[in-house]
């Protein structure tokens, strides 16, 4: 059985994975800001999107997108506003989005959730 870690690392791989296959240019992942990462920074034609990445071996215990509540929510989004200021991408669109990801016995299971909460 994989670790925490490594389950949330495979996670990660596929969510760029994926948004690489429609099309999105992946300009950072793991970005440290505020004692704390982003998980994936990438382009959407020219708006930034800031995306969590939400992973499970399985949905037994739930969706891996009910593991975002709202001080998540909060954290991400002021994650989000300290890399704007930090790359000065104030006149930027901005985005955030959860790519969940759920490990089976079958292939992974990509879920994308654009515009997943209000944005930064």
């Amino acid at each position: 059985m994989a670790s925490r870690d490594e389950i949330g690392r495979r996670g990660e791989d596929e969510a760029a994975r994926y948004l690489r296959g429609i099309g999105y240019r992946i300009v950072g992942r793991r970005e440290k800001v505020l004692r704390g990462d982003i998980d994936i920074v990438a382009l959407d034609d020219r708006t930034v999107v800031f995306v969590e990445v939400r992973s499970r071996s399985d949905t037994s215990h739930g969706h891996p997108v009910e593991t975002i509540g709202h001080q998540k929510k909060r954290r991400i989004a002021d994650l989000a506003n300290a890399y704007i200021r930090r790359h000065r991408l104030q006149d930027c669109s901005v985005r955030i989005d959860v790519v969940t990801v759920t490990f089976g016995e079958e292939s992974p299971v990509v879920e994308h959730y654009q515009n997943a909460f209000e944005s930064p």
